[in-house]
């Protein structure tokens, strides 16, 4: 194997289970924890038989992992761009129980990538959009709706009823939480993410293999990694993942074949190519190492340095309200503008001002003048929250955030204003 192919967290990894070893089974994953699921219907209905006659075919799945598949019961954390294809091809394989966790509502934006939704569905809550989807493709499955954001003070109730974790969310707290759960509850979390051309999918918590925290033991700092509002995707992008991740899960249930646990499977859409990276179980995880010390779910918002999910940017931030702003440049103050997005994104759409990134601000603040009054904005205020951060510890005292970022001022000031 070529250096891509290489173990990027020490020695090699265990080889991949075989059929009716214990990874693979869904009962119990981890061993020491856990019921199972319930027992398999005695059969199928004819009109099953006909839906699902392609499987059946199957030799690897046949009419026993069928019945599996109607006894499985899979939770769907996150219905956008992964839970979209991931949550339709379980419903369509059989998933006797699919439970859904969302508390976002359709937006204009989702439709590129959110194949779930419709041109009708902006502005419908997420949760009632897809249960109204999957049950139109499939009336014979239970679906389980949880509105709700998924927190460390009720995941673990939450995924308590499930055999399957499928993590389709969008940022690293929920990641580490869902993870933290997981480990904690013996459940098999299959993993997926995508960021513009690139997308990672896995499967982990099994006995024996890695969980997330010994690939990643610590997030990456605030602001480097992107939002895909900030950095942007390929809208097929997340159908190939999360069909990925349907595919590990219904090989979870029925047993067939080798999961992606142990390993990282790396896509570029845009070479169009295929990596793989082995990935073993660290020792000292302090989640699920024999020696751990992560015992209960933590606040996963403050672990990762995320942002305060409010319309404060963030405490100890001075800011500046949108209205606010433009009655002071209309009043002809000299208040000098920093943009801290891309410059892609500059094109989108400004309100004028200086363009530094993000990432360069740390290498070009010699470009600015600390004895102005300066506004710095992004898209939503988060980014510009950390620049600002960043230059009042570099001793810029007359320098403040943009509340909300321009959605705020498309909001407050112009209503023609274009969003993204």
């Amino acid at each position: 194997m070529d250096v891509n192919d290489r173990d990027v967290r020490g020695p090699e990894r265990q080889p991949p289970a075989e059929n009716g070893d214990a990874d693979p089974a869904v009962p119990s994953a981890r061993g020491e924890r856990g019921s199972g699921p319930p027992s398999p219907p005695a059969s199928l209905r004819n009109e099953e038989m006909l839906r699902y006659s392609r499987h059946l075919v199957l030799p690897e799945v046949s009419l026993e992992g069928q019945l599996k598949l109607k006894a499985a019961r899979v939770l769907l954390v996150g219905a956008g761009g992964l839970g979209a294809p991931s949550g339709l091809y379980l419903a369509a394989a059989g998933v006797g129980r699919l439970g859904i966790v969302d508390f976002d509502v359709v937006e204009l934006t989702n439709l590129h990538r959110q194949i779930a939704f419709g041109t009708s569905d902006i502005g419908r809550s997420k949760i009632e959009a897809t249960v109204e989807r999957l049950r139109d493709l499939n009336p014979d499955i239970e679906i389980l709706a949880h509105e709700t954001r998924l927190t460390s003070e009720n995941a673990l109730e939450i995924l308590s009823g499930y055999d399957v974790i499928v993590d389709a969310t969008d940022n690293f707290p929920a990641r580490y939480l869902i993870n933290d759960a997981c480990v904690l509850l013996g459940k098999p979390d299959v993993y997926g993410s995508v960021i513009r051309f690139q997308g990672q999918a896995s499967v982990f918590g099994l006995a024996n293999g890695p969980c997330y925290r010994c690939l990643y033991p610590e997030p990456p700092p605030p602001g480097v990694v992107p939002s895909c509002a900030e950095g942007g995707v390929l809208g097929v992008l997340p159908g190939i993942i999360g069909s990925i991740q349907a595919a590990e899960t219904i090989k979870l249930i029925v047993g067939a074949g080798e999961t992606l646990a142990g390993r990282l499977l790396l896509v570029d859409a845009l070479k169009m190519t295929f990596r793989e990276l082995a990935v073993r179980k660290n020792p000292a995880c302090p989640v699920c190492g024999p020696g751990r010390t992560i015992r209960t779910l933590a606040d996963y918002e403050t672990f990762c340095g995320a942002p305060a999910r409010t319309a404060d940017a963030s405490p100890g931030i001075p800011e500046i309200s949108p209205r606010d702003l433009k009655t002071r440049i209309d009043a002809g103050e000299n208040i000098f503008l920093l943009d801290v997005r891309e410059s892609r994104e500059y094109e989108i759409c400004h309100i004028g001002g200086y363009l530094i990134p993000l990432a360069e601000i740390r290498t070009r603040v010699g470009e600015l003048d600390p004895s102005r009054d300066t506004v710095v904005y992004c898209r939503q205020g988060e980014r510009s929250a950390a620049a600002v951060a960043f230059l009042k510890r570099a001793g810029f005292s007359r320098v403040r955030n943009l509340r909300g970022g321009l959605l705020a001022w498309a909001e407050d000031v112009d209503p023609a204003f274009p969003r993204y």
